[in-house]
């Protein structure tokens, strides 16, 4: 049967392809061996790599010394059905392994060789502005700058890019240190939202602008339908609000309620939001939540469109 450690380590890389910095003890050489794994020290000649045996010998050469433990021949993620689901075919897949490296897989690699994805998601946070607001701009050419910019914060907000990136399995193919892979990175929405930029900026650099635009089309083709031009603070405008609020550096907004009105059976609160500035917004709902929104929503209004950058 197979050992708790061995099945727990396996748990942990299983899709990830990166030696790992965890030390593991314990682990039978036979077990080892048979799941593939091999040991990696530090000594004063350097690093040496040793594949476990069962020999007793083997064992007693390495009794003592702080192990680690790499696959011998992890799974590499299946790419071709990813860039099937995307709507791509990468000329150069280097592209999109650079775009689907998290941070966490290059610094446990410790080479120089295996480069993070943070610089693609700056890239692709402006692919991906440029082309929203080209689409926007094209599609209401008679809003104005602020009706605009707010339905733009809405389309590019984590919690629409992290959609996104589920929708096409991104989290599925992303290489991800152990460490970042045991604490649930695969399903973070700031991790997946950050994900979708950096494919973004892939592709981009793999095929230009157009490809890019075509993705970006298709991906947002629901939520362009459904903005609707007499409403344009959608549907979660506390989130909506957080966001604004944090990119101009300011704390987040405070709700109270000043007032309960009505009946137990009937209720209604009123909520007020505190705003940067001084200002305050007010809301009303059958519950604090819906107040809460309500309040979100008028604090939207009265923000100076230029706060949303």
């Amino acid at each position: 049967m197979e050992g708790q450690a061995v099945q727990q380590r396996r748990e942990a890389i299983r899709g990830v392809s990166l030696l790992t910095t965890t030390p593991v003890r314990g682990v039978p050489a036979h077990a080892v061996r048979r799941y593939g794994f091999r040991a990696v020290y530090n000594s004063e000649l350097g690093t040496r790599n040793w594949e476990l045996g069962s020999s007793l010998a083997t064992r007693n050469r390495l009794k003592g010394m702080r192990l680690y433990w790499i696959p011998l021949s992890a799974p590499e993620p299946d790419l071709d059905a990813f860039e099937q689901r995307l709507g791509y075919r990468f000329s150069n897949r280097d592209f999109l392994r650079r775009a689907l490296t998290h941070k966490s897989y290059s610094h446990e690699a410790k080479s120089a060789a295996v480069l993070d994805n943070e610089t693609y998601e700056f890239l692709g946070d402006s692919v991906l502005g440029f082309l929203i607001g080209d689409i926007l701009f094209e599609k209401f050419p008679a809003q104005n700058e602020g009706a605009l910019s707010k339905m733009k914060a809405f389309l590019v907000s984590s919690t629409s890019l992290a959609r996104k990136a589920r929708d096409s399995g991104m989290g599925d193919v992303l290489y991800l240190g152990v460490g970042e892979e045991k604490s649930g990175g695969r399903n973070k929405d700031s991790l997946l939202a950050n994900l979708f930029e950096a494919v973004i900026a892939g592709i981009y650099l793999d095929g230009g602008v157009d490809p890019v635009r075509t993705l970006i089309e298709r991906a947002f083709e629901d939520d362009l339908r459904e903005l609707d031009e007499n409403d344009l603070l959608f549907h979660d405008y506390k989130t909506a609000l957080q966001e604004i609020v944090q990119s101009m550096g300011q704390p987040l907004p405070e709700y109270s309620v000043i007032q309960e009105v009505g009946p137990d059976h009937d209720k209604r609160f009123i909520v007020a939001v505190s705003l940067p500035g001084g200002q305050t917004a007010r809301g009303e709902g059958s519950s604090k939540k819906e107040a809460q929104q309500q309040a979100a929503k008028e604090a939207l209004i009265i923000l100076p469109p230029r706060s949303r950058g």
